[in-house]
């Protein structure tokens, strides 16, 4: 039986990207469970290297992120360029949920909510930024364009990714600081789950939601290059 399925905008799948992507490590952050895989790279080198800021640090991480892409490609990706305009609002939008959200109580049962809420919300929002077929956020550009680079699945290339995230972090922990630091259950979860949850959302989306764009190819809909079965 044939479903019918909701048209979704890319542009308007990037908007909802950086909102909820950053919604989502914002909510994880506030529950004390630990910072995102992600994240916790730039953050042990803002910690280890302080001479640089947060900020810095992580775009000094997407850009080494971009350049690996592009050497592997072998070619120049113009489009790479924008993932920093788009690094920018992600990062502005940081500063906007972290504002209101200190205003929330904090509780064991509430700090619960508030990590299973942004992971879910991470998990939308990444299927969402791999599905856009917009230049997004480079630490999400990364996975999604290897395993298309590799032809490997999503959810292995998101999970070795996050893993090696985490391996990097640990090491730079105890090797220079002498101690874990930003590493909780949550980043340990997140390391190992992501991909898994991400693939979930994707199969949700490959039967229910066709995406298109807008701007420049008209209503092109997404390939399924990437595979996350």
């Amino acid at each position: 039986m044939n479903t019918k399925k909701f048209h979704l905008a890319g542009e308007t799948a990037l908007l909802l990207v950086l909102l909820i992507n950053s919604l989502a490590v914002d909510l994880m952050s506030k529950s004390g469970f630990g910072i995102s895989t992600i994240s916790s790279v730039p953050l042990i080198f803002s910690t280890a290297f302080p001479f640089l800021t947060f900020g810095t640090w992580n775009y000094i991480f997407q850009t080494l992120l971009v350049i690996t892409l592009m050497i592997l490609k072998r070619f120049f990706c113009p489009g790479y360029l924008f993932s920093f305009i788009v690094g920018i609002g992600f990062g502005k939008m940081l500063d906007v949920h972290n504002a209101w959200l200190q205003t929330l109580p904090n509780a064991l049962p509430l700090n619960a909510v508030y990590f299973v809420a942004g992971f879910a919300l991470m998990c939308f929002g990444i299927c969402l930024a791999n599905n856009c077929m917009l230049p997004i956020i480079p630490t999400d550009t990364f996975p999604r364009d290897l395993s298309e680079i590799l032809s490997q699945k999503y959810k292995v290339i998101k999970t070795t990714f996050d893993l090696t995230c985490l391996t990097t972090t640990v090491v730079l922990s105890l090797t220079i600081l002498h101690r874990f630091y930003g590493i909780g259950f949550g980043t340990v979860f997140c390391a190992f789950v992501t991909g898994k949850g991400v693939s979930l959302v994707q199969k949700f989306f490959d039967k229910h939601v066709e995406f298109y764009r807008v701007t420049g190819r008209k209503h092109v809909v997404v390939g399924r290059n990437v595979r996350h079965a």
